[in-house]
């Protein structure tokens, strides 16, 4: 994996470590991945790993959610894509397919929001508890069999980057359809 990593940031090396090992624990190869999201590093190096990828082609799912239904996999990722929709309830519940991977970042008291004023698509509508994104995918129909947390290092100085160290900044869960 470390050839995949090269160049990358510090915070997205450990980010995409974990994520990829949390998807290889659940998915063993060879799998077909319907990645929500457009062509992104992590989808790339998934597609290295040899996992059949394709994603979605920069729908508005806030408003065009049933178009994933048109894609056949055998599971579906969200790497941090639900804390940008405002109802990421119609696409967890209208979704086909009947396992997913989903990651997102945990609401920490030390932090706001993340919100990008120049770019409308990389704003956080939502960053959750535990508890909020557990009764979402089970109010839409989904059992969390699996799950993780992890931390989201930054190289800095100062309080935030401390806290950052050790407190949980990203969930991860595996779900089956009920």
């Amino acid at each position: 994996m470390k050839t995949e990593l090269q160049g990358m940031s510090y915070h997205k090396q450990i980010r995409y470590t974990k994520t990829l090992d949390f998807l290889l624990s659940i998915a063993p190869l060879p799998c077909k991945i319907l990645d929500l999201g457009t062509p992104n590093d992590f989808s790339k190096i998934m597609q290295d790993k040899g996992y059949e990828v394709e994603n979605t082609k920069g729908e508005d799912l806030d408003v065009d959610y049933k178009s994933i239904n048109t894609y056949q996999a055998d599971l579906v990722t969200s790497f941090e894509l639900f804390e940008h929709l405002f109802a990421p309830y119609n696409v967890l519940k209208e979704m086909k397919a009947n396992r997913l991977i989903a990651s997102v970042p945990l609401n920490n008291w030390f932090a706001k929001a993340y919100w990008n004023d120049k770019v409308e698509w990389d704003r956080h509508y939502h960053e959750f508890e535990k508890k909020q994104f557990d009764w979402l995918l089970e109010k839409t129909g989904w059992k969390v069999k699996k799950y993780a947390y992890f931390t989201s290092p930054v190289r800095a100085l100062g309080i935030r980057p401390i806290l950052r160290l050790f407190t949980p900044r990203i969930y991860i869960v595996y779900c089956e359809r009920i």
